[in-house]
């Protein structure tokens, strides 16, 4: 099983994933392998947020892309299998367990070699990345705290059409609290208001997962 979609009773949810493409064989394994993590799997993106990645890379005709938190490499799988031929996908993260699951994955899936993994806060990765509009794709689903400083950094490199997929921008709901008892739900609060007043940009919000903004840059 991977996370349902926030909202959804589990009857609804098979039925979203029984009409979705389905999970290949090593996607299926990932998945397994990263429940026997035990907590920290919640940190993995549903089946059909997976599927949504693929099919928008494949729609921007991506082959510039990055991936801003990449956990056990499921999502890095479905950006990498949506790429143009030639395309890359440069992965951000700071986990050497947690990743080199994902490395032995990605082998499987015939996708390692459009894969460039650093090891470092993405914060100085993203940073040192050329300062033009090249990217096609962007990926952020890591600490929330940092998800301002990410986006700061990407949004002058994306091309005009590109894209930025946002994950957790719901937040479990509590985006909504009038008064939040956590720093993370106001900062998620923060980062998502900044986002809808961006002028460099324009932006859907999906309740898929827990809430993935779409960032269309203008």
């Amino acid at each position: 099983m991977t996370r349902a979609s926030i909202g959804l009773d589990d009857a609804l949810q098979d039925y979203i994933v029984s009409h979705t493409k389905a999970l290949d064989a090593v996607q299926t394994a990932l998945v397994a392998r990263t429940t026997e993590l035990g907590p920290p799997a919640g940190m993995q993106i549903g089946a059909e947020e997976a599927q949504l990645l693929t099919l928008l890379v494949r729609l921007t005709n991506a082959r510039h892309a990055v991936e801003v938190g990449t956990f056990t490499g499921f999502s890095a799988i479905a950006i990498a299998r949506g790429l143009a031929p030639g395309g890359k996908l440069l992965c951000c993260d700071v986990s050497e367990e947690w990743t080199s699951i994902g490395r032995a994955a990605w082998r499987e899936a015939g996708v390692a070699d459009r894969i460039e993994l650093r090891l470092a806060p993405a914060a100085e990765t993203l940073a040192a990345l050329p300062d033009e509009e090249y990217i096609d794709f962007a990926f952020i689903d890591a600490d929330k705290p940092s998800y301002w400083t990410y986006y700061s950094e990407l949004v002058p490199r994306v091309r005009t059409g590109g894209v930025i997929a946002v994950d957790n921008v719901l937040w479990g709901g509590r985006v909504t609290d009038a008064e939040p008892e956590d720093d993370t739900t106001r900062l998620m609060q923060e980062f998502n208001d900044k986002v809808a007043r961006d002028e460099r940009v324009d932006v859907v919000m999906l309740p898929v997962g827990d809430g993935v903004s779409l960032i269309y840059k203008r």
